[in-house]
């Protein structure tokens, strides 16, 4: 019976260091897509308003760079975002290339039309920049081309313009959640909102593991992350709580040139660094669970949420 005792305060004791022991740190990258607008803008709010918050928020978490990538015919489509830019620069924010109008490698109807599109959206975004580094391009949707003559064609273009390519290793498809929580906010569905906002954070806690889980596999420890986020609404009132799970992961926050410099980006090529390198040693690797309710069917006229 005492033996049994030792035994189990053993364990307990066991247990409980283990516990007590801080996670592993790892660095990571913050860097923001669709700049100066993306998705819907919800009333009352403006696209400097979205930006402000997320440099407010990015100070007060100690954030020393956040990459934001600029769609520059945003700018045509809303000559009022332009602030948004204004406030990013402000805090010290760089900013890169997106493409001017976000088209997709794959989409465009040549490899020419694409460049041009690249290169179209360059003056605004080095009009913002001057005397400073804005060649970093980040692939529209991550596509960096299927067929691989259009693919490399792409790629030896953009190293001869100067061009450095943002990869990514983590995301939680904030975009997904930006069109329905504008809906929702028209409806005044605080309810629909929780829910949404309940789910997506049960995603990150999830999107964390699997990034380390991933990452371990891959490259046998923890390689410093890039995160992939939105200037959208709902980017701004999540991303306080995104932030925070991954500082209690053990998120330490640097720039991106930082994370990149890493061995495990030399061959990423723009894209996702871990899918990229899964894909290259045929590793299937664990898929994000279904989810409960499909933000694209939230507070839609006359769905059942």
């Amino acid at each position: 019976m005492f033996g049994t005792t030792l035994a189990l305060l053993g364990a307990l004791l066991a247990s409980a260091t283990a516990l007590a022991q801080p996670p592993e740190r790892f660095d990571i990258a913050i860097t923001v897509d669709d700049l100066p607008a993306h998705g819907p803008l919800p009333s009352g709010m403006t696209r400097a308003d979205i930006a402000a918050s997320h440099v407010a928020l990015f100070k007060a978490r100690g954030v020393p760079e956040a990459f934001g990538f600029v769609n520059a015919n945003r700018l045509e489509q809303e000559p009022d975002s332009a602030a948004a830019l204004a406030t990013w620069r402000s805090a010290g924010h760089p900013l890169g290339n997106h493409a001017y109008s976000h088209l997709s490698l794959d989409a465009a109807p040549t490899l020419a039309a694409w460049q041009a599109d690249v290169a179209a959206g360059e003056a605004a975004v080095a009009a913002r920049m001057t005397g400073q580094d804005w060649r970093w391009f980040r692939y529209p949707y991550l596509s960096t081309g299927t067929d691989p003559v259009r693919r490399g064609a792409a790629l030896a273009w953009l190293t001869a313009q100067g061009y450095r390519l943002a990869g990514v290793s983590v995301s939680f498809d904030d975009w997904a959640y930006t069109d329905a929580y504008t809906h929702c906010l028209a409806r005044n569905d605080s309810a629909a909102i929780g829910a949404m906002k309940k789910q997506y954070l049960d995603e990150v806690d999830d999107g964390i593991a699997r990034m380390k889980a991933a990452s371990r596999q891959l490259f046998g420890r923890v390689i410093p992350q890039v995160l992939l986020t939105h200037v959208g609404a709902w980017s701004a009132a999540t991303l306080p709580d995104v932030l925070e799970r991954l500082e209690a992961a053990g998120a330490r926050y640097v720039t991106l040139a930082s994370a990149q410099a890493d061995a495990a980006y030399a061959q990423a090529a723009g894209g996702d660094v871990v899918e990229n390198e899964a894909r290259r040693r045929g590793i299937a690797l664990p898929r994000p669970p279904a989810r409960r309710l499909d933000p694209a069917t939230v507070c839609r006229q006359g769905s059942a949420d």
